[in-house]
């Protein structure tokens, strides 16, 4: 599984850190950052999982829905 997060478009609510402090912590500039995420050629953060975990709360309690939850499969 991957966790994609589009960080340039979060508003910094938190609700991803409030449910997901595993993965999801709040940076110094006011954005939800994914932990241990990398950045790809298209400025979005990925981050390769063997369990979900609390990451899919994480991707639903988003108000914007700039978190998503991919099969590694998935090619969209």
């Amino acid at each position: 599984m991957k966790i994609i997060h589009e960080r340039k478009k979060c508003i910094g609510c938190g609700s991803c850190a409030a449910v997901c402090p595993k993965y999801w912590e709040m940076a110094e500039d006011g954005k939800a950052t994914l932990i241990g995420s990398v950045i790809n050629s298209k400025e979005v953060y990925e981050l390769e999982i063997k369990k979900l975990d609390c990451n899919q709360e994480a991707a639903d309690s988003c108000p914007i829905n700039i978190i998503k939850v991919k099969n590694v499969k998935d090619k969209s």
